[in-house]
């Protein structure tokens, strides 16, 4: 008899393309700009919505957003956009899809001011994984102080669908907060001071 994993909650049972992001993608440190851009794509188209719901699209994002390129997308026109409305590969929200292009333009902007986004963001956490150790889904909060100052800079840069949830979410998938549950195999305990 094999023994199956012990899982975050919110993977559920059934879902192989959910179980594979929980276990290869979740929480893992991200220091690529492109993967930082994907996921705020991914995040804001998520608001409202589940993420399985986007995740389950994700190809169709990347094909509609020109396999998240910041640069290519922020030079997107607004006939481009409007076609890309029609695409039923991905979720069609007008603000979500015009607010790519925006959210492409400030990040570029981010990159030049620090080098990197990645440089940018990690600042937000002191340049390491901030270890939660929830011991249930309920102990896992909706947002931090972190992702509320990290919300509010990116508003001020000019960034829409960045609100400090969908901030949160975005620093759980990349690995600014590790968030899973202490049962989960995925979970590491953090090292214990002396």
């Amino acid at each position: 008899m094999t023994k199956t994993k012990t899982r975050c909650g919110w993977v559920g049972t059934g879902k192989p393309f959910y179980e594979h992001y929980h276990d290869t993608e979740w929480g893992v440190p991200v220091h690529d700009d492109g993967k930082h851009f994907e996921f705020l794509v991914l995040e804001g188209a998520q608001a409202g919505l589940s993420w399985e719901t986007i995740l389950k699209r994700r190809e169709g994002y990347r094909k509609a957003f020109c396999g998240f390129d910041p640069k290519k997308v922020a030079k997107l026109t607004d006939a481009q956009l409007e076609k890309i409305l029609k695409d039923t590969g991905i979720i069609r929200n007008r603000l979500k899809v015009f607010s790519a292009r925006k959210n492409a333009r400030a990040f570029l902007e981010i990159q030049k001011e620090f080098g990197s986004f990645d440089a940018y963001i990690w600042r937000f956490v002191g340049g390491k994984p901030k270890i939660n150790s929830p011991k249930t889904l309920k102990d896992i909060p909706p947002r931090s102080a972190e992702s509320d100052a990290l919300s509010k800079d990116l508003k001020k840069r000019g960034m829409s669908f960045v609100g400090s949830t969908i901030i949160y979410a975005h620093m759980q998938a990349t690995g600014l907060v590790n968030d899973h549950i202490v049962d989960c195999f995925r979970y590491k305990r953090p090292p214990v001071r002396p």
